[in-house]
């Protein structure tokens, strides 16, 4: 019913000429209806105004079945959103990895592991430093692509509180890829702590420039020269 109440906004907020250019943009081969992104987020807000969990697999069910069932980009938006909602804090821990997991690796595409990893993944992260420190090593090698970029780009907000040596170990494995969307992750993920150490990363590029691809490089430096 939630997935039901969401279409019908969203259909009813769309714009048909943006949704074309939304899905040639983002190279989807799943339609859009058009909707912007503030309008997006207003729209989510009041369909989940009052929805209420008892328990998360509950949480997690509903999440799922928005994501799995989606017809439309924004539709998954809103799973995300949902995902996220505020007042299921509480469910936000390592056993809600395996959910993100699925969405990570069926999204498979940048609009989405770059929300996931950073504003879901991240903060369990940092909730939860042991397990999920593990399961970010383990991504960090996976024959998934997306997981490796997850790993790499999760503790992007972290600033002071980045633990650079999980950094550099999820970065390790993606040295010497050919994958634009890791060697990118690579160069944000540096670049982003270079507000807090410029000198770190300053040193680390020197040392492993042969290792790094061009990209990374520029990107890491972008700010610091």
């Amino acid at each position: 019913m939630l997935l039901a109440k969401l279409r019908k906004a969203l259909k009813r907020a769309g714009d048909p000429a943006r949704a074309l250019a939304q899905q040639a943009y983002m190279k989807s081969a799943m339609p859009y209806y058009g909707v912007p992104t503030t309008a997006l987020r207003a729209l989510c807000k009041a369909a989940y105004a009052e929805v209420q969990f008892e328990a998360a697999d509950q949480w997690q069910a509903q999440v799922l079945d928005i994501w799995r069932n989606a017809r439309f980009r924004e539709e998954r938006y809103a799973a995300i959103g949902l995902a996220g909602v505020k007042r299921f804090q509480r469910f936000q821990t390592p056993a809600a990895v395996k959910m993100y997991e699925e969405m990570i690796v069926t999204g498979a595409w940048w609009d989405y592991v770059d929300s996931i990893a950073s504003n879901r993944i991240g903060p369990i992260l940092r909730g939860y430093p042991a397990p999920m420190r593990r399961k970010m090593l383990l991504w960090s090698k996976s024959a998934d692509m997306w997981k490796r970029r997850t790993s790499i780009i999760c503790q992007l907000g972290f600033k002071g509180e980045t633990d650079l040596d999980l950094l550099y170990a999820c970065i390790e494995p993606s040295l010497g890829s050919k994958e634009f969307f890791l060697n990118k992750a690579i160069g944000w993920a540096l670049r982003q702590y270079a507000w807090t150490d410029s000198v770190e990363i300053r040193e680390y590029v020197r040392r492993n420039r042969e290792r790094l691809s061009a990209l990374s490089c520029r990107e890491a430096l972008k700010n610091i020269g």
